[in-house]
């Protein structure tokens, strides 16, 4: 049975992995960003609310207690950080204690070109071993691509203005060494979360063919939700 309020569409369902709650700079109540995620053919949707060297758990521990109401629904509400400004000698030890507060997800704020994001983040979050998703890498180095893919670590193309003047940089270093996209809103208010034909268009907009179109909004996003929920 259709989610009431949803709107049918071709496209496979979307998984977003990087959106943001009143916990700290969105405008809406983690509940009200995932219940929208549900009506417009998410099935899964992370809120990585922002952190940097505090402690993550009061964050992480709203996070879960919201999470529970969809205990037994096809919906997949996903609790993560997104790790902001930390000083680049610190992003290992902070995506540690990240992981060990509660977090599903650990993602990182990539050095956008819209944001004075400390020189370096892009190495030290792909460096780590700790970190899922680079979001928003910005003018990323040829370097540190080869580097995410030897840690395995996924960049993502940005739906946010701004983070998103970059992904045709991002996505063809990607596409020439192997590295895995995904398509993220980076949404701070539910009007903000994208429904997949427009995910479906800004991965084409970013330069990628069909079959990499494909991967970025199916196979990979759904790759990760599998190993976090076997972690």
């Amino acid at each position: 049975m259709a989610t009431p309020g949803a709107i049918r569409s071709p496209n496979p369902p979307r998984i977003d992995l990087h959106s943001h709650s009143f916990l700290s700079d969105g405008s809406e109540s983690p509940t009200g960003m995932w219940r929208v995620a549900e009506t417009i053919e998410h099935r899964a949707l992370a809120i990585t609310d922002h952190v940097s060297l505090e402690d993550p758990k009061p964050v992480l521990d709203r996070l879960h207690r919201e999470a529970t109401a969809w205990e037994g629904s096809k919906f997949r509400p996903v609790v993560g950080v997104e790790l902001t400004y930390v000083p680049p000698r610190r992003i290992a030890d902070a995506a540690r204690g990240a992981r060990r507060a509660g977090a599903e997800i650990v993602i990182v704020h990539g050095e956008s070109l819209v944001e004075r994001t400390p020189e370096g983040t892009n190495r030290a979050a792909i460096d780590s071993g700790e970190v899922d998703v680079l979001a928003h890498p910005g003018l990323i180095e040829p370097a540190d691509v080869e580097l995410a893919k030897a840690h395995s670590v996924i960049l993502e193309l940005s739906g946010r203005e701004g983070h998103s003047l970059t992904n045709g940089h991002v996505a063809a270093l990607a596409l020439a060494r192997g590295v895995p996209l995904v398509v993220d809103s980076d949404a701070h208010r539910s009007s903000q979360l994208i429904p997949p034909a427009r995910a479906r268009e800004i991965a084409r907009g970013a330069g990628l063919p069909a079959a990499e179109v494909e991967k970025a909004l199916g196979e990979t996003p759904a790759g990760l939700l599998r190993r976090l929920a076997g972690a």
